[in-house]
């Protein structure tokens, strides 16, 4: 599920972060810069591991900031291909049921990798399994906010360009309002033991 990611960066720290120790100075930016943030093909950073080695720093021309050169390791979310997780379901839409985790809500369970007897209800806007053919009455539905366990098939990755500026009547682009995700997670449900926890424990 995580990772570790080595990165090369340069660091600059503000005058106001004089007062902290260099390493402490060094370690809280780069937090700030990549904590929660995703990196293209690499995933999802949570927060430092360690720092590999720093220069000494060099104080910039004009603005105070001291620029130091940086090696570090990342903690990544990153899951591999056929593991397990454990979510809750977050919604659940005709296309599919989208699935999260306490940090990462981009998680997609497309319909067809639902079980065989799966169906949209759309009086309630839920998915159920129908698990007796016979019975059309004898249904479990996929309930919001519950635990659920899904397999890990695919990834994508999409590029995040910058938005355009709103113009001077607060007009913006509203093709750019519905973005895709800079990286979301295709998920499975299909096999035994995958599904909502509540229906084994029954």
């Amino acid at each position: 599920m995580f990772i570790l990611t080595k990165i090369a960066d340069l660091v600059q720290i503000a005058p106001r972060d004089f007062k902290k120790k260099s390493l402490v100075a060094i370690e809280d930016n780069i937090n700030r810069k990549y904590s929660n943030k995703v990196i293209q093909n690499i995933g999802l950073c949570v927060c430092l591991y360690d720092l590999l080695w720093a220069s000494e720093g060099l104080i910039g021309h004009g603005d105070g900031y001291v620029n130091v050169n940086v090696e570090f390791r990342l903690v990544v979310f990153r899951p591999f291909r056929g593991e397990v997780l454990l979510g809750e379901v977050s919604s659940c839409k005709p296309e599919g049921i989208f699935v999260r985790t306490k940090f990462f809500f981009d998680i997609f369970v497309p319909f067809d990798e639902l079980p065989d007897g799966s169906v949209y209800d759309m009086s309630k806007q839920l998915w159920c399994y129908v698990y007796d053919e016979a019975d059309p009455e004898s249904k479990v539905y996929y309930e919001l906010y519950e635990p659920a366990k899904f397999r890990i098939i695919d990834e994508e990755w999409h590029d995040q360009t910058p938005t355009k500026p709103i113009d001077r009547r607060g007009n913006f682009d509203k093709s750019e309002e519905a973005l895709p995700p800079p990286y979301r997670i295709k998920a499975s449900m299909r096999e035994g033991g995958l599904g909502m926890c509540e229906w084994f424990d029954q």
